[in-house]
């Protein structure tokens, strides 16, 4: 399983939201800019993460985008999950009517627990822990000097 750049990328723009959480909405051309993520790629992305309730909108003057909930009320799951839709390793696991053997395939039970468990995992990460992560690694970067 390979999580898509759109999940790594939600990650990464609900990441700079919440660094500048309580400052103001936040322009997508700087996220982009900061993040080395095209504008447009992102504005793709913003449309899934609004209508999960993640962010909200303003326009005008100063306008462009923010979280809609504290840092820490909003986990890497409900990220993920709302640009990615559901995370289940195979299709049966989510709808099993799918599949004729779901009652008889040992594979799924392996599949679901695995599932269940990533989509624990994801859930107990908050964008607060990822800002403290973030926060921790930019601190351990040595300083450089540039005459």
């Amino acid at each position: 399983m390979r999580l898509s750049t759109k999940g790594r990328y939600a990650a990464r723009l609900m990441l700079e939201l919440a660094l500048h959480y309580g400052k103001g909405p936040m322009l997508l051309r700087d996220v982009a800019e900061r993040e080395e993520i095209s504008e447009k790629y992102l504005g793709q992305l913003v449309a899934p993460l609004k209508a999960a309730g993640l962010i909200s909108s303003s326009r005008g003057a100063h306008g462009g985008y923010a979280l809609a909930n504290a840092p820490k009320d909003i986990s890497l799951c409900e990220i993920v999950q709302a640009v990615e839709g559901n995370l289940a390793l195979v299709e049966c696991v989510h709808s099993p009517k799918i599949c004729s053997r779901v009652n008889s395939c040992v594979t799924r039970d392996i599949w679901g627990r695995l599932s269940e468990r990533l989509t624990e995992e994801l859930e107990s990460i908050s964008l607060q822990d990822i800002v403290y992560q973030h926060r921790r690694k930019q601190s351990a970067q040595p300083l450089t000097y540039t005459i």
